[in-house]
């Protein structure tokens, strides 16, 4: 009787972890950015192809944030900029990472973000440095987007002590006071036709302020990038405007099992068309370089999917 109890008991635990689900919970940003949307995307595709998890959203303060939740086991999967994950990994201490974030993984490279810094027109700011004694809004305090404040206006022989009033806000909460005239311009870290500045555009006339390539190439820092924010992508925009771009990265934790971050990685590429439909962003996820050039090392089951698609020998 012992041993067919002791049996039973072992059959009902067996039974129990094979049902139970795998949790996965997507860490973002703030909802009007784009790492929102795109978890939402990416929480309908797992649901739909990974049956057994259940997929949830987070919002968040973005990279910084994410990257530390990651480490205390607070989250499977995470968007991040790659200059973030690159200071997470060393333990910055001035980027907001007490200690190096060693249970980081990467699954892989998505779309970059581009540096916007949109002004009220009526502000008058047509050059970085007419930001000079104005009200800016630098990101939420010690985000990723607040890190390439400091390390732009570095670049342009700038710094907060030559504006006016520094504001440490997101997306929303600098839209709300550049629409109240509280505020003169936001620097903002995103992906191109990003939500909070077609709503501002839409209620006030704005204006993208560039940053010169000369500015851009002397960013120390080689996760950033000259670009280009292409006219027509805002309201009124009738220009091209050069500005940096930093990429953006999906990270993982060392604890996820190889299974399931597999699963993940497919389930993401084999499922694009579906999260372009989220944000146009996604438009720039490509499977051919999303291994490449990445701070951080790839997590097995990533490693084991571009194994599999001929991206990695």
């Amino acid at each position: 009787m012992r041993r067919l109890i002791l049996a039973l008991s072992c059959f009902i635990v067996s039974a129990s972890a094979m049902a139970a689900p795998q949790f996965i919970n997507i860490l973002t940003g703030g909802t009007s950015g784009v790492y929102y949307p795109l978890g939402v995307g990416l929480s309908q595709i797992y649901g739909k192809v990974m049956p057994d998890a259940k997929a949830t959203v987070q919002a968040t303060k973005a990279s910084v944030e994410n990257l530390n939740l990651l480490q205390d086991g607070k989250g499977e999967v995470a968007f991040a900029l790659g200059d973030s994950v690159s200071d997470a990994w060393k333990g910055n201490t001035e980027a907001g990472f007490k200690a190096p974030l060693t249970k980081l993984r990467a699954i892989g490279g998505i779309y970059s973000n581009y540096i916007q810094i949109i002004a009220r027109t009526d502000a008058n700011i047509k050059t970085l440095a007419d930001l000079k004694g104005k009200r800016v809004s630098v990101g939420a305090a010690k985000s990723g987007t607040e890190l390439n404040t400091r390390e732009i206006l570095k670049a342009a022989g700038m710094s907060y002590k030559d504006m006016g009033k520094v504001e440490y806000l997101g997306y929303a909460e600098s839209v709300d006071l550049l629409k109240n005239r509280q505020l003169d311009a936001t620097l903002q870290s995103s992906g191109l036709g990003a939500a909070f500045v077609k709503d501002l555009a839409a209620s006030v006339d704005i204006t993208i302020v560039a940053i010169p390539v000369d500015v851009a190439k002397k960013i120390d820092d080689a996760a950033y990038l000259s670009a280009v924010i292409p006219k027509d992508t805002y309201a009124k925009q009738t220009a091209d405007v050069p500005t940096v771009a930093i990429r953006n990265m999906l990270v993982t934790s060392e604890a996820v099992p190889e299974e399931v971050v597999y699963k993940m990685t497919k389930a993401m590429f084999e499922n694009l068309p579906q999260l372009v439909a989220s944000h146009s962003a996604a438009k720039d996820i490509d499977r051919a370089t999303a291994a490449q050039n990445l701070p951080i090392p790839l997590h097995p089951g990533a490693i084991r999917y571009y194994k599999e698609v001929g991206v990695l020998k």
